[in-house]
């Protein structure tokens, strides 16, 4: 795995209320990941409908499409060696009561409904998922002074 594997996350609308930015955040700095984007954002429901175009047939996809409208998203990508794997372990289950203790839904969720967090499923996921919400040019590109101990190899 390349060192420079990006993923998309993002906070919804209930990890904002809820003040879990930084707690979020510091999951990912603390492990090492480098943060090459940053923003918040009231997503708006076409660009909602392409994020999760495959769950469009869902009958729960117009409550989806309200509560992501529902208050500011923090979009993020998050770069480092297998983050999009790494990343939604650090999510847990999609379902929080599944989630182990440790994981940010495990320790921050109850209800699937009220997750916290999207985190890209694959690296093809991710791409797409960054593209829609960044333009290449927010995307920094710079190397951690930190690198050198969080990697053994450069690649």
């Amino acid at each position: 795995m390349s060192n420079s594997e990006q993923t998309f996350i993002a906070i919804k609308p209930d990890g904002v209320q809820r003040g879990l930015v930084g707690p979020i955040i510091s999951r990912f700095e603390n492990r090492g990941f480098k943060l090459a984007a940053l923003k918040m954002t009231s997503p708006s429901k076409e660009l909602l409908e392409q994020h999760y175009g495959d769950l469009s047939s869902k009958p729960f996809f117009p409550g989806l499409l309200a509560y992501m409208m529902s208050g500011p998203v923090v979009a993020m990508v998050w770069e480092g060696k297998d983050v999009v794997k790494t990343g939604r372990t650090i999510l847990g289950a999609t379902n929080p009561l599944a989630s182990a203790p440790g994981t940010i839904r495990g320790d921050f969720a109850i209800d699937i409904g009220r997750n916290v967090c999207h985190g890209s499923d694959s690296v093809e996921s991710a791409k797409k998922e960054i593209s829609l919400w960044f333009q290449p040019q927010e995307v920094q590109t710079y190397k951690l002074a930190q690198y050198a101990w969080l990697y053994e190899k450069e690649q």
